[in-house]
Order: structure tokens, then C-alpha cells, then sequence
């Protein structure tokens, strides 16, 4: 299980330092893609492969469906952690997380995300503030996917 708030900067060549605690986790080789709310999502290899047999049984005919799947999944890339514990974030996947210097790394259960610092302290800041709403309304939420 992932969890943990961790503060780190990418160099200009784009490599991140990946916390240990984390890179326990995730492996030598991990998969990270374009999240929600804007950051990036990371999956061990064993995770990423039983999300993509769930996201198999979406409907392929709704265009909802294949659209999530197709943003989903061309966005993927493998990562190789270095020896210094650094992965190396493609370009396309920095733009979308608008990762230029400051980033932050949390662990979420099940996956590991990269967030940019300034996008990250706003959605962290907006989520807080109604954190005990939220809670209220999710107590009695089904989990499935």
C-alpha cells in the first residue's frame, strides 16, 4: 500500500527522484500515465495489469468508454527507476502534469501520483476545506472501480 507526501525537484534533463518507501512498491519497472486533476498516475506492473482488465470490460461501443480508455493508455509509459532511484518523466507526460521544477509525490493506496507543487497545494487547499463534506457523503458509497 502506497501513501506518504513527498516534496522533490526535476532536474532539466526531466529525471525525478522517486522516495524509497515508494520505489519498494513500485518496483525497478512501473508504469506511470496521464491521471485525473491533473497529475500523473504510477502503477506497479501487477496493478496496472488488473486496471486493464477492468478497463476491458467498458463498453466499447460508448464513445465515453473509448475515449477514457484511448487517453488513458496512450498517455502510458514504462519507467525504469535508475541507479540514484530516478525515474525519467517524458516530455508529453510533464506537459500534461505541467511538471517543470517543484513536484510533489504522494502514494494512494493502490498507485502512486506526481502532481506539480503549485497545482497540488490548490487541490489540496480546495479539498480540505470540504474534506468532512465529502466524507459525509462517501460513508455509504459501494467501492468497485
Amino acid at each position: 500500500m502506497f501513501m506518504g507526501e513527498y516534496q522533490h525537484t526535476i532536474d532539466a534533463k526531466g529525471r525525478l527522484f522517486i522516495p524509497a518507501r515508494l520505489r519498494e512498491g513500485l518496483g525497478d519497472l512501473f508504469i506511470l500515465t496521464k491521471g485525473l486533476d491533473g497529475c500523473l498516475f504510477a502503477y506497479p506492473c501487477q496493478e496496472w495489469q488488473a486496471l486493464e482488465q477492468k478497463l476491458k470490460l467498458l463498453p466499447f461501443t460508448r464513445s465515453d468508454a473509448r475515449a477514457f480508455v484511448r487517453f488513458f493508455f496512450s498517455g502510458a509509459t514504462e519507467c525504469v527507476v535508475d541507479k540514484q532511484g530516478r525515474i525519467l518523466i517524458p516530455g508529453n507526460l510533464r506537459e500534461y502534469a505541467k511538471l517543470v521544477k517543484e513536484a510533489i509525490i504522494i502514494g494512494v493506496s493502490t498507485r502512486v501520483e506526481i502532481w506539480s507543487a503549485s497545482i497540488w497545494e490548490s487541490y489540496r487547499t480546495k479539498a480540505e476545506s470540504s474534506y468532512e463534506e465529502i466524507a459525509e457523503k462517501i460513508v455509504d458509497f459501494e467501492v468497485g472501480f
